[in-house]
């Protein structure tokens, strides 16, 4: 499964209020393995950024003069996300700022409903305790120590380990659908214990054959060695 680990940073809490997206950062995880593909731009929101955004993630009107418009990166961002699930924590901010920029450039928008939101998760998870970004990364025991500051990119590396961990950990649920066919062959009887999720694989008879006569060239030399031994003793 193709799954977009995603996240922005923005002027400030509302489009509607005239605040822009100002970040975007995303990495690319496929079987909850991070592939190294990201995208990643900081985007001129052509407006201020108030000092209560900059105090947050430390992003200066003066450092996105020269950054491009949404408008110059918004095709290869929809390119990036095409055929994949996004995991977004807290799933309903980002969402409508992404979709009020997309919007504004007749392009389609991003069903919410469709979008993994780990702060939801999290929050239905463990009831009644912090589920921000940095709880969670001290609960899941993931080093958020160089987060001074948020960042997009950054913020989206830490979350796809935390979504690891909210899914079942690192030892994730095994599928015999994504197994390869070399790994397990089709022709093997497959069977589940229901405890754990372990697996049992019975061998076939062709394999059976082949470990006995594996332990037969072990079984004669055993038993003259033992007798030896006994008559030694005697």
């Amino acid at each position: 499964m193709r799954e977009i680990i995603l996240d922005t940073e923005t002027t400030g809490l509302d489009p509607k209020d005239g605040h822009k997206v100002i970040e975007i950062g995303g990495v690319e995880m496929i079987n909850k393995v991070i592939t190294g593909n990201k995208f990643h731009y900081y985007i001129n929101p052509e407006r201020d950024v108030p000092q209560d955004a900059y105090r947050i993630h430390g992003i200066s009107s003066e450092f996105l003069k020269d950054k491009p418009l949404f408008k110059d990166i918004a095709n290869e961002f929809i390119n990036f996300i095409q055929n994949a699930k996004l995991v977004i924590h807290n799933a309903p901010f980002d969402i409508k700022f992404l979709n009020y920029e997309l919007t504004l450039l007749n392009l389609p928008s991003i069903e919410l409903a469709g979008v993994i939101d780990t702060l939801a998760i999290a929050r239905r998870t463990f009831p009644g305790a912090r589920a921000n970004l940095d709880a969670l990364c001290k609960r899941f025991k993931v080093d958020n120590t160089n987060r001074q500051f948020h960042g997009a990119l950054k913020d989206a590396y830490l979350l796809s380990e935390i979504y690891v961990e909210l899914s079942g950990g690192r030892q994730v649920r095994f599928s015999l659908k994504e197994t390869n066919d070399n790994i397990l062959k089709p022709e093997q009887n497959i069977q589940y214990t229901g405890k754990g999720n372990k697996i049992v694989v019975i061998p076939t008879n062709s394999e059976l054959k082949e470990h006995n006569a594996f332990l037969s060239k072990f079984i004669v030399p055993l038993v003259v060695k033992t007798s030896i031994f006994q008559m030694e003793k005697l």
